[in-house]
């Protein structure tokens, strides 16, 4: 039996990538480090900041000092907060399936963005109070694909939860990266893909691959566990 959701952010619930893009190339063309949105998504999304910034300093053949680090992800941040001050757009069923969730079984968030990115967005959707946990880049030293975000999900709704039996063969996450897939498979997760980012061809290793989560009801994802 299904026993909870885990939610990817970026791509799932909201379209926000190319604003991370673009938030991104502010700071870094300035550096002589841009890059385009072809070779974002082929390489860069999925990442936290902080390994994306180590990436694009990795691929100048240059270094980054932890301060650097630090203060270009405030930097980065900065920039994303304008890009979202004029609103961000939820994917089709995304927040309906949400909140068809809420309350009937433990939900999560499990994302690889900042707090300071996320917290804005779901109090502007109406879904501040919806996840009964969230893991972000903070919570963990390593980015999808590394499996780190979904064993914390997991053990966090496993002690919220102590008595509905939460572990990784009962959970579902919900996905639209390689890398994201990845995390949660090697976490012991099956994923539902949803097409926002990626092709289909290019999502192996999802239990089920969706166009959109507009239809997807409880008794489907009942089904992938």
């Amino acid at each position: 039996m299904l026993a909870a959701v885990i939610f990817d952010f970026d791509g799932v619930i909201v379209d926000t990538e190319p604003l991370h893009y673009r938030a991104f190339q502010q700071v870094l063309t300035p550096l002589g480090l841009g890059y385009s949105w072809e070779k974002y998504v082929a390489h860069y999304m999925g990442f936290d900041d902080r390994d994306a910034f180590h990436e694009a300093f990795k691929a100048g053949g240059r270094s980054i000092t932890p301060f650097e680090l630090d203060k270009l992800i405030e930097r980065k941040s900065r920039a994303f907060q304008e890009g979202i001050a004029d609103g961000v757009n939820a994917y089709p069923g995304a927040v309906e399936l949400i909140w068809s969730l809420s309350g009937r079984l433990p939900i999560a968030l499990c994302s690889g963005a900042l707090p300071s990115d996320i917290n804005p967005i779901l109090k502007r959707l109406g879904l501040a109070a919806a996840f009964d946990v969230i893991v972000t880049a903070v919570d963990v030293a390593a980015s999808k694909p590394d499996p780190a975000s979904y064993l914390l999900a997991v053990e966090r709704l496993s002690h919220a939860f102590p008595d509905s039996s939460v572990c990784a063969e009962n959970c579902i996450a919900i996905e639209d990266t390689p890398d994201g897939i990845a995390s949660a498979t090697a976490a012991g997760v099956a994923a539902l893909a949803v097409t926002n980012s990626y092709p289909a061809d290019r999502l192996k290793g999802a239990t089920l691959i969706v166009d959109t989560l507009r239809g997807i009801t409880l008794d489907i994802l009942q089904t992938l566990v």
